[in-house]
């Protein structure tokens, strides 16, 4: 993805000074939901191997495989709980809004938790729905 280009995640700012610098891993997501926002934009990218290296290795999966024909528009952010750059935990509930190659439009709801160990957040699992 260009750096000049508007971060997936909606934050408004260009992928370069948001989530680039995250999935490049030149640092790490300060926040539950500021890792929420670089895991939505690894989907919208395609850096499935970002997702596994964020995803806490006691519930990561062996692998991830990304649906290459679902297209990911939009994350809202509907609310957090803790996940503060202080807490060792915290929860974020976001909507994800996606479009298939057949023209389906869907949204995936979850409220994520998440863990912070040594200094960097991890995500844990979620509830769908």
């Amino acid at each position: 993805m260009d750096d000049a280009g508007r971060c997936p995640c909606s934050s408004g700012l260009p992928y370069g000074e948001c989530c680039g610098p995250i999935h490049a891993g030149s640092v790490v997501a300060p926040t539950a939901q500021a890792l929420m926002r670089s895991r939505f934009s690894a989907f919208a990218v395609g850096d499935a191997a970002y997702l596994l290296d964020s995803w806490h290795p006691s519930t990561r999966p062996a692998s991830v495989d990304l649906e290459e024909d679902t297209r990911w528009l939009r994350l809202d952010i509907l609310s957090t709980s803790a996940g503060g750059p202080f807490d060792d935990r915290g929860e974020v509930a976001f909507e994800a809004r996606y479009r298939t190659a057949e023209g389906e439009r869907g949204v995936l709801r979850e409220r994520s938790r998440f863990v912070r160990e040594r200094g960097r957040w991890y995500y844990v699992d979620g509830d769908v729905g």
